[in-house]
Order: structure tokens, then sequence, then C-alpha cells
């Protein structure tokens, strides 16, 4: 979520309610309209550390898809420039067809794939460049034991890097299902309800203000940190990015360069085929 987005609707929720919480203090009794306020603080203290414990594991689990987005991403950059060195010791024209259809892969990972991911719209689509590998492996037939190691480290290397690229997509279209989204709101709208049986007359306007209004915000920024982290790909503020990938794509040039080895990728610089 954006963060200018996420301001506004903490400090208009906070506003409604707040708004709200004074109105009804210009019609509630001396006291609240609890008789018994300890017992009524009792029973507010059920709802709020009800929700507070379920509100705080979800964010847990939703942050831990978070951090395994991040290191499958890094670990799949990492994954990339192995290959490319394992590539060097298959077959020469093997080698250096895989070698560019790698860069390929790198740059549509850090471009194409990525905003795909931001906008929540990459779904079951593969990388077309892990196709075009897999088909140009298939056709391999090590003739020595060096290419026969290189051959069985370069599908090691594969499974590796699939298994990284899952953990990097997981998470593009939300961690969150909405029966879930839906009780939490649920448990927030009941909270605010509850809070508003506590107006009394004879309180100040701002100490009734600043009673509704912190449990408001505390609950609002709560709910916007679960968005942010339901959706951890993006173009906002402290959103996942592809700098493990655009690192390795720059280390990869570099490397081939010192080494005096010539990669021709068959694409673009957004990893679509030429």
């Amino acid at each position: 979520m954006n963060i200018l987005i996420a301001a506004l609707v903490t400090i208009g929720a906070t506003a409604v309610t707040v708004t709200a919480m004074l109105l009804v203090r210009a019609r509630a009794p001396e006291g609240s309209r609890f008789r018994d306020g300890d017992r009524a603080s009792g029973v507010f203290g059920v709802l709020a550390t009800g929700f507070s414990v379920l509100l705080g594991f979800i964010i847990f689990l939703a942050f831990e898809s978070y951090d395994e987005a991040r290191s499958g991403a890094e670990e799949e950059a990492q994954v990339v420039a192995q290959q490319i060195q394992t590539a060097q010791f298959l077959p020469a024209d093997a080698g250096a067809e895989l070698s560019g259809q790698l860069v390929c892969y790198a740059r549509s990972v850090a471009t194409t794939e990525w905003e795909a991911m931001a906008d929540a719209r990459l779904g079951d689509a593969v990388n077309p460049w892990g196709v075009e590998m897999f088909r140009t492996i298939r056709g391999v037939e090590p003739a020595s034991d060096t290419e026969q190691s290189a051959y069985d480290r370069w599908m090691d290397q594969t499974a590796d890097r699939e298994q990284a690229r899952q953990a990097r997509v997981h998470g593009a279209e939300g961690l969150i299902p909405l029966p879930l989204w839906l009780v939490l709101f649920a448990i927030s709208a009941t909270i605010f309800v509850f809070m508003l049986f506590f107006a009394d007359s004879a309180e100040g306007a701002v100490t009734q203000s600043v009673l509704m209004g912190s449990v408001t915000l505390v609950i609002s920024l709560m709910l916007c940190l679960l968005v942010f982290f339901d959706h951890p790909h993006g173009h906002q503020v402290g959103k996942l990015q592809p700098v493990a990938m655009e690192r390795t794509l720059v280390l990869v040039e570099t490397q081939l360069d010192a080494v005096g080895i010539s990669v021709t990728p068959p694409c673009d610089e957004d990893g679509r085929a030429q």
C-alpha cells in the first residue's frame, strides 16, 4: 500500500470515529452507558486481546512470506550467476546458447516479469526463457567427464532456480484469503461500536477524542501494515524490487568480459525475444 494512501486512510478513519464519538457523547449519560464500568472494561479487554493476538499472528505469517519472497529473489539471482559459469563447461555451441538465454532470463525477471508481479497479473505464467533453456539442454550430449559433470551440475542448479522462483512469486497475488479479511473488519467494527458505549458526557471532548482516536489509529495502522505485507511486490516504498537480479546482470557482464567470453543474448533489454 502506498504510504500516502495509508496515511489518508488512517487519518480519515480516525476522524470519522472521533466525530462519531463526540456526537454520541453529546447525548450520553454521565459515567457512560455502562452501569458497571469494570465489567465493561473486562469485556473490552477480551475483544482487544483476541483481536490483537489474531492480527499479530497474521502479520507475522505475512511478514514471513514477504521475507521468503525476498530470499527467493536473491537466491534465484545467485543461481543464475552460477549457471553462467556452469554453461562454459558444456559443449561450446550449447554453452554459448545457454549463456545468452540465461541473460535473457535475468532481463525478463528484472523487467517484464517483475512488472507483472507488481500488478498482480503474473498468475501461473512460466518464464519463456526457462522453457527455451530446457529445450536447449535436452539436446546436449556430454562427450567428456567435464561436460558430464557440468551437465549434472546444470540440472541441479535448474531445480534450485525454479524452487527459488516459486518462493519469489508465491505472494504476488496476495497471501490473505477474503474470509480472513472479512473477520478482521468485522472485529474492528465490533470494537468501534463497543467504544461508542464508553461515551461519557461528564468527560471532556479531548479525553473522549483521545480514547476513540488512539484505538482507531492503532487498528488502522496494523491493517495497513497487513495490506503492505499481503502484496510484497510493487512500486511503493518498501516493496520488493529486482535489485538482486539487476546486480547479477552487471556481475555476469563484468565476469564474461574479464575472461574474454562474448555472449549475444537473443533478446532485447526487457528480455523479449528478437
